[in-house]
């Protein structure tokens, strides 16, 4: 098997918006993501740290990083996923996050598990 296919991990993402922790007259608006990481790979890997990149619909953006995801650093078998919820707030309705998660596999080999863009969305902003 081809090493990229030894060192593969996907990740999808749900998000919700908060509305009872969101004050949109004052521009906060926050936003729930569950993130599910998936081991498609060949061989046990372990999240170390996480980075991302959240933007709003002004281009103003943050950037985020540390060690895990909410307290964990999940080791991930072949075909085993982990999942979690976390949230973030921006200034305006819509906005977009992305990322990266830092990986090490069992044989010490490190390697990026991308986290693809989505979006956050207040109800009824888009269409």
């Amino acid at each position: 098997m081809a090493d990229s296919k030894r060192y593969e991990i996907t990740v999808t993402s749900r998000t919700q918006f908060v509305p009872d922790q969101s004050d949109e007259a004052n521009g906060r608006f926050v936003f729930a993501y569950t993130i599910t990481i998936l081991n498609t790979g060949s061989i046990p890997a372990q999240l170390i740290s996480r980075h991302w990149v959240i933007a709003d619909a002004n281009g103003e953006r943050q950037e985020v990083r540390g060690l895990g995801v909410v307290g964990a650093q999940p080791l991930l078998k072949p075909g085993e996923k982990f999942e979690y919820t976390s949230g973030t707030a921006i200034a305006t309705a819509v906005g977009t996050m992305r990322g990266s998660y830092q990986m090490v596999a069992e044989d010490g080999t490190q390697f990026v598990a991308n986290i693809p863009e989505f979006t956050l969305a207040a109800p009824r902003v888009l269409h």
